[in-house]
């Protein structure tokens, strides 16, 4: 079993940034892929980054050119660096492991855009 543990969520003004901390139990160097994903109030949880095993990433449109996502593999960590944020951007996000075929999720970090 594989457990995920966000962080780094909380209130920020909009056009600024924060940065998301997903720390995983297992080597994620042997995971095929990791994601953040997010989940607003009344809306459907949407993939928001990706990142492979090669370090290749693809983002939602919604936040291309302002989100980062990264690995750090030594210290089994996922990162997403936030900037620019909007007042869309408020969401609970959550860390997914896809372990072919096993999928984990990680409880979620709250994410407040806002003035």
């Amino acid at each position: 079993q594989v457990q995920l543990v966000e962080s780094g969520g909380g209130l920020v003004q909009p056009g600024g940034s924060l940065r998301l901390t997903c720390a995983a139990s297992g080597s994620i160097f042997s995971f095929n892929a990791m994601e953040w994903y997010r989940q607003a109030p009344g809306k459907q949880r949407e993939l928001v980054a990706t990142i492979v095993s090669g370090g290749s990433a693809v983002y939602s449109d919604s936040v291309k050119g302002r989100f980062t996502i990264s690995r750090d593999n030594a210290k089994n960590t996922l990162y997403l660096q936030m900037n620019s944020l909007k007042a869309e951007d408020t969401a609970v996000y959550y860390c997914r492991a896809v372990v072919f075929p096993a999928t984990y999720w990680g409880q979620g970090t709250q994410v407040t855009v806002s003035a």
